[in-house]
């Protein structure tokens, strides 16, 4: 988790999330959280866009006395290289979503 984050705010130094959601039971707690950020530097091989972006992030944390023992995350990474521009809509999904495709 240390490593995921300092290279998160490494790529994208002014990344800030905001808690949507929050469950807890029994043994998990469930996290939904949007985040937001701007491309500054290369990330993952792509030249920095300059584009301001946001980021649907679902995290489930399994606690053991009191201490994180496993997490799992649910990332929209599809839709944050659309916003990057990296990948595009095709006419056919564009015909299909209008309201989603801006």
């Amino acid at each position: 988790m240390k490593q995921y984050l300092t290279m998160v705010y490494k790529n994208f130094p002014d990344f800030h999330a905001t808690i949507e959601d929050i469950i807890a039971e029994r043994d998990k707690v469930w996290i939904l959280e949007k985040c937001t950020m701007t491309h500054t530097v290369e990330y993952r091989g792509i030249a920095p866009t300059g584009k301001k972006l946001t980021e649907t992030f679902a995290e489930i944390y399994r606690i053991v006395d009191g201490k994180v023992v496993e997490m799992w995350t649910v990332i929209d990474e599809l839709d944050f290289l659309i916003q990057l521009g990296v990948i595009q809509y095709t006419e056919k999904a564009k015909e299909l979503f209008p309201k989603h495709i801006s």
